[in-house]
């Protein structure tokens, strides 16, 4: 349905003062109306002192209008190379809001895929920076998340300015330096273990998949079933594992049968998905007999039976990624003194759905 006049100013004015500046063309594709006609609506907008405009871009005014004209300005031109393992699962929305945030302040963003091969990071990094690419946005293919022996070397003889996406470095590693934003997936685990504990289970367990984020998803569970005094059943497998779910599909219901677990986190919600006719046709009911919560939440409301899930923030990773970025460009090419490092940990939500009985409305 197409937006009034009237209506299609107030969104302008809500997504312009969410996101500080956006360009003309983003804005126009969010609307749906015609590059024509959203800019006939800011210069409305900038007449009656609403917004401001600048070069292509809308500009929320007040405190910070100086600042934000000056980070438009001073990105105007500049190439941000960001390097992802595949533009599948979270990072298609990552990509997706770190190229808005990067076009909002009148830059553009290349891509690079390196498919999980470890090796293709530096090759995809050498190919971006030697084509222009200023900054690297990058989450490399580091196995369980974070650089073992000396993976992280590579990035740090680019010579550009890199935010990692989604990775980390632990203490002493030489990427440690590097600034980050990541999703707290540990919170994640914790929210879904005391949601769990909040409908009355008390045994529960985890299937997880090996991976970058296992490490973190992992503690995060285990650290609430202490904090919550939970009884937890450990001898899960990884899921898939041995390339198929029947290792899984075998424990979970041996676990619920002769061990009582009732309820189980299961990352990601695509293996979730998988899972629930295959514990159905062994005779476990979800959620009656297990109650299932989902890690990522990607296609987890397609789900049979719509799975509560956590949900990382995955559009917002991206954004404060690209931000952080090109905040470091704008310093050295002004040549002013770096501000201090940057580690963002971002928090995921829990989105209620049917696959753990008890209240679904917030679905």
């Amino acid at each position: 349905m197409r937006l009034h006049v009237d209506q299609r100013h107030e969104r302008v004015l809500e997504l312009v003062r969410q996101r500080g500046s956006l360009r003309v063309a983003e804005l126009a594709a969010e609307l749906g109306v015609s590059a024509v006609t959203l800019r006939r609506d800011v210069e409305a907008l900038a007449a009656q002192g609403r917004v401001q405009r600048l070069h292509g871009a809308v500009v929320w005014p007040g405190e910070g209008a100086v600042e934000v004209r000056e980070r438009a300005e001073g990105a105007e031109g500049v190439v941000v190379g960001m390097i992802v393992p595949t533009t599948n699962y979270i990072f298609a929305d990552i990509v997706r809001g770190a190229r808005e945030a990067v076009a909002a302040q009148g830059a553009r963003l290349v891509l690079g895929v390196t498919g999980y091969v470890d090796a293709e990071d530096a090759v995809q990094a050498e190919h971006l920076v030697a084509g222009g690419a200023e900054g690297l946005l990058v989450a490399p293919s580091w196995f369980g998340g974070v650089p073992v022996d000396g993976q992280e070397k590579w990035l740090l003889e680019r010579g550009v300015p890199a935010v990692l996406v989604e990775r980390s470095a632990p203490p002493a590693n030489p990427a440690a330096v590097l600034d980050r934003v990541r999703t707290d997936r540990a919170h994640g685990a914790a929210v879904a273990v005391s949601h769990f504990a909040s409908l009355g289970h008390r045994k529960v367990t985890a299937v997880l998949q090996d991976g970058p984020h296992a490490v973190q998803i992992s503690a995060g569970f285990r650290a609430a079933v202490q904090s919550l005094g939970l009884d937890v059943d450990t001898a899960a497998p990884s899921v898939r594992e041995h390339g198929d779910y029947e290792a899984s599909v075998d424990y979970l219901v041996e676990a619920v049968k002769k061990r009582g677990v009732t309820a189980a986190l299961v990352h990601s919600d695509e293996d979730a998905i998988v899972l629930v006719p295959r514990l159905q046709a062994c005779g476990i009911r979800v959620p009656d007999d297990l109650a299932l919560i989902a890690y990522d939440d990607e296609v987890a409301g397609l789900s049979d039976v719509p799975l509560t899930a956590v949900a990382p923030p995955k559009r917002s990773v991206g954004e404060l990624a690209a931000r952080l970025l090109l905040q470091r460009l704008a310093e050295r090419r002004s040549g002013q003194q770096p501000g201090p490092r940057q580690h963002l940990d971002l928090l995921p939500e829990l989105r209620i759905r049917s696959s753990c009985g008890g209240d679904s409305s917030a679905g």
